[in-house]
């Protein structure tokens, strides 16, 4: 197992598959000018799935989710989804991603055993989209979600960040529109985590804010905390259910005490949580010759040293150096 001193288990692990994206969303990366992984610093696909299998097989990972930079711009993902869904025991397996590329690769990741995907949608006018992510690709996202939910990658989840003045008054929309498809919205406030370092916390639209624009037009009914669980997200029923929306409020709201992630980098890093300013590489022990039972002590050695939380709240806290697009979401 995948112990730390605070008694948490990690069972869900986060594999970004590479750092690049198609996209340039102001709030994770800078227009131009950000480097990118070397092709030989990245773990290849038969050592990703090694790695996997050792977490699933021996350190008892349950859950794995592919993750980027943009995991669809991965040529060997459809077999390393194929490889994992192979395992014993079978972990769950799910996707987050932008949604470009989907419609033309949801069948395929379906048929090689991915459950469900997370899409990214942060705005449902195509101009907006632009400020966004400074790419034209808007209906590309909206052809993902509905080929995803044709493939049965379902429930479909909609992930949607919200921007000072620019999209956060659109949290209504975004819920009835979701509402209107079956799709599951998650609000996620901007974290530290841009390339560019530019995230400042007196601009950020907090969860409480959002809550307050989604009651203009919803009535929100809290889950209890007690099902909660791990989930990242604080859940509320939408007028009275089933259907509900949630909101990961990292910063405002963290959610530490029960955290159950562990993460792999596309180079192969052991990240213990998602603003760690260390990391654990298993990549340079796997060429090293390393066997499975060293790399699962570096795995498990990694994850006991975990810190009982994040530390956004510290006036110490310090933004990782690495930003989303390289440690995977």
């Amino acid at each position: 197992m995948l112990l730390d001193t605070f008694g948490r288990r990690a069972v869900d692990l986060r594999v970004s598959l590479t750092d690049r994206c198609n996209l340039r969303c102001t709030y994770c990366m800078p227009e131009e000018g950000l480097q990118w992984l070397a092709k030989p610093e990245l773990l290849t696909d038969e050592e990703i799935v090694r790695l996997v299998t050792v977490a699933v097989r021996d350190l008892g990972v349950q859950e794995v989710r592919f993750t980027g930079g943009e995991p669809l711009l991965r040529p060997g993902l459809v077999a390393v989804v194929a490889a994992c869904a192979e395992l014993t025991p079978r972990p769950e397996l799910s996707l987050t991603t932008n949604g470009i590329g989907l419609a033309r690769t949801a069948g395929a990741l379906r048929a090689a055993g991915l459950d469900r995907v997370n899409v990214s949608l942060d705005t449902l006018d195509p101009d907006t989209f632009h400020t966004l992510t400074r790419r034209r690709r808007h209906q590309d996202v909206l052809d993902g979600l509905a080929a995803a939910e044709d493939a049965g990658l379902t429930p479909v989840k909609l992930n949607a960040v919200l921007m000072r003045g620019v999209n956060d008054h659109e949290a209504p929309e975004l819920l009835a529109w979701c509402l209107e498809r079956g799709y599951e919205l998650r609000f996620i406030e901007q974290m530290p985590l841009d390339a560019q370092h530019g995230w400042d916390r007196s601009a950020m639209v907090t969860a409480e804010e959002i809550l307050d624009r989604l009651a203009t037009r919803f009535t929100l009914t809290p889950e209890s905390s007690a099902g909660r669980g791990a989930a990242p997200a604080e859940r509320w029923v939408v007028d009275g259910g089933p259907a509900r929306v949630g909101v990961i409020a990292s910063v405002t709201r963290p959610f530490c005490r029960a955290c159950d992630r562990t993460r792999l980098t596309a180079d192969g890093q052991v990240r213990n949580c998602l603003f760690a300013s260390g990391e654990t590489d298993l990549r340079t022990a796997l060429r090293s010759g390393a066997d499975d039972a060293e790399l699962g002590a570096l795995w498990r050695r990694a994850m006991w040293g975990k810190k009982a939380g994040a530390g956004i709240d510290d006036p110490e806290f310090h933004q990782p150096d690495r930003p989303m697009s390289a440690i995977g979401g």
